[in-house]
């Protein structure tokens, strides 16, 4: 499952381990590793902030780019792995997810 192109339709707020959070788009499937990441000490927590997202273009765009650059943690995954958004199209995409969902 792990190689499997992910689709998005939740918004997570994690914590990282000095406290700090962040936005992030997720999957039942990638909360489930958040919330092992979690318990494991690897993040302080994560909660969902919303469910069932619209799947915008905005979304199509996000996803697109963390699918080609990223895979999605077995469960035997050692660190959790922040993904980074990259200036430009990306950055503006997450930005208007979170402005359509009214979060940020």
């Amino acid at each position: 499952m792990a190689e499997k192109y992910q689709v998005f339709d939740i918004i997570e707020e994690i914590t990282r381990l000095d406290g700090t959070t962040y936005y992030e788009l997720a999957n039942i499937f990638m909360n489930g590793r958040a919330e092992l990441a979690a318990n494991r000490g690897f993040i302080q927590q994560v909660r969902i902030l919303q469910l069932n997202i619209p799947h915008s273009n905005a979304v199509q765009t996000y996803e697109a780019y963390i699918n080609e650059r990223y895979t999605m943690p077995a469960v035997d995954f050692d660190h959790w792995e922040e993904w980074q958004k990259e200036e430009g199209a990306v950055a503006q995409a997450f930005q208007e997810i979170l402005k359509a969902n009214h979060i940020g």
